[in-house]
């Protein structure tokens, strides 16, 4: 909980940072130059113990799809906060493909901690005034699908992907290798190449603060510590913590661009933390309600009195609370001496 936590304000704070050093450079150069940074880790990290599949799906549907759609609806003109909490519509998307695809079924607090969060995001959506672009918001959408396919990609191979937080790292940083050169051709065949030259031109230290710490913190950090997450635990029990993702997002745009959530923001992002503390319920109630261990629960039945066999010179009387009372079958009965 806490490490689900920890990562949801690392990328709940990433949407100001993207906002901030996007400036004057092209969306999806902007990933391909995150990414290789983050590919640059594979010198140094193993490579993970699974298939070329998964670490080809992993790199394309939760870096590629995830981040190149992000950052151009953010550059069409997605506020962070707004574009943060349309991205949490993942959590939904990863729980019907888990359900689909992994036959994971969330339990009732599962589920009524996403629907609070749902609702969450429905206030906070209608209390910003709905001046989000059409084609930013669903390209956002989409980018959260790609994100639930990815983590049940992540998932599915959580159990081959490498042993503890060295396989869920192994993951993160050799599936960044797939992005870089089809996000250089996306730039090149969308952005084109003059919008490319003057990207790098405008590549400043702005620019390179804002790909470390996405690159650092945000991929190698966060993924590694999410992928293994979701190799641990079911989809339906990590997920829903992102939904703090935006309330962060929310306040760092808040103090730092001004952006002053509306009350109906508030309430919902109330509801989204509320969501998220039902969710994290579930492991304090099942541990609560597990039934005391079996041994306490064997009655114990007395058995049939015997007469006393003498102690032996030295030895300590045997006490009837010594003996281990074990059921025996029935026995003939000894005649007694004359």
């Amino acid at each position: 909980m806490v490490l689900a936590a920890i990562v949801a304000a690392f990328w709940g704070f990433n949407f100001v940072v993207i906002d901030w050093g996007m400036d004057g450079v092209p969306p999806l150069l902007f990933v391909a130059i995150r990414f290789s940074v983050v590919a640059l880790a594979a010198f140094v990290v193993p490579r993970p113990r699974t298939s070329w599949r998964t670490i080809v799906g992993v790199g394309l549907f939760m870096s590629l799809g995830q981040f190149g759609l992000l950052y151009t609806s953010m550059a069409l003109g997605l506020q962070p906060g707004l574009a943060a909490l349309v991205l949490q519509a993942q959590a939904v998307f990863t729980i019907l493909i888990a359900a689909a695809v992994l036959r994971e079924r969330p339990t009732i607090p599962q589920t009524v901690g996403v629907g609070l969060g749902i609702v969450g995001l429905a206030i906070v959506a209608a209390g910003r005034g709905g001046d989000a672009p059409a084609l930013a918001v669903a390209l956002a959408l989409a980018a959260a699908f790609s994100w639930g396919i990815g983590n049940v990609i992540s998932r599915r191979a959580g159990a081959v992907s490498g042993p503890g937080r060295l396989g869920s790292l192994s993951l993160t940083v050799w599936s960044a290798i797939v992005v870089p050169v089809p996000a250089l051709a996306l730039s090149f065949a969308v952005e084109g190449s003059d919008a490319i030259v003057a990207g790098i031109a405008a590549f400043g230290w702005q620019s390179a603060l804002s790909t470390l710490y996405t690159a650092v913190l945000c991929t190698i950090v966060g993924y590694s510590i999410w992928n293994g997450l979701l190799a641990r635990n079911p989809s339906a029990a990590v997920v829903p913590w992102v939904l703090l993702a935006p309330v962060v997002a929310m306040a760092s745009a808040a103090l730092l661009l001004g952006q002053i959530p509306a009350p109906a923001e508030i309430v919902g992002g109330a509801l989204l933390v509320g969501g998220v503390l039902v969710t994290g319920l579930r492991a304090r109630r099942r541990a609560a309600l597990l039934p005391a261990p079996a041994t306490a629960a064997i009655p114990v039945v007395p058995a049939p009195a015997a007469p006393a066999a003498p102690a032996a010179a030295g030895s300590a009387p045997v006490t009837a609370a010594a003996i281990p009372v074990i059921p025996a079958p029935a026995a003939e009965a000894v005649p007694r001496r004359g």
